[in-house]
């Protein structure tokens, strides 16, 4: 006897059910796409530190804009930032990722911090032009003022605008990098938890 071969109702309430689940799946496959290439991603934010780390040169040796204590501040955590990525993407593994992306945030956060209090001060500026000398200057006498002055030397004040780039000061822009920085370090952190999840299971 002759089996009788499913009819078209029934391949049709198979197929759109595995399209829908591959269309469900698309967004969600993207982003794991990014997060999967944490070497990628890890170099790409060190090399964006040192293009910016170069326009602040060029702009105080350039333009002759004199960075300000806090400036400096956001100098080292820039360069922290750099080194913590190019650690992780030059080492690779999930060890390394996890720990360049955890520090890499540690310095991110400390950035952005020092940015959105440099940006309070130049929205709101004190009387008495003031940059938190008696932590902010002891940062800027780090040994590493001494080794690299062209870098890390600076004597502006906090609260000037000296320069703007579509409404934002660079202390604006400053905190804006930071936090995208931040962000992509917790998406890299969340993405190596979730695929040691399955394993542990």
């Amino acid at each position: 006897m002759p089996v009788p071969s499913p009819g078209p109702s029934s391949r049709s309430s198979s197929g759109p059910s595995s399209g829908e689940t591959v269309a469900q799946g698309q967004p969600s496959g993207r982003l794991s796409g990014w997060l999967g290439r944490p070497r990628r991603l890890l170099a790409a934010i060190a090399l964006a530190c040192v293009g910016l780390l170069a326009f602040g040169l060029y702009l105080q040796h350039g333009v002759g804009l004199e960075p300000c204590p806090m400036c400096i501040v956001q100098r080292y955590a820039m360069v922290a930032v750099a080194l913590a990525a190019a650690i992780g993407a030059l080492l690779g593994g999930r060890g390394p990722v996890v720990v360049g992306s955890s520090l890499g945030l540690i310095f991110a956060g400390f950035g952005a911090f020092t940015a959105a209090r440099q940006s309070w001060l130049q929205w709101y500026p004190p009387e008495v032009a003031s940059c938190g000398r008696d932590f902010y200057g002891m940062i800027e006498s780090f040994p590493l003022q001494r080794a690299i002055p062209m870098i890390f030397r600076g004597s502006g004040d906090c609260s000037a605008v000296d320069w703007t780039f579509l409404g934002g000061t660079i202390a604006n822009w400053s905190f804006l990098w930071f936090v995208g920085f931040g962000v992509v370090f917790i998406g890299l952190l969340l993405g190596s938890l979730a695929r040691r999840a399955p394993a542990g299971r």
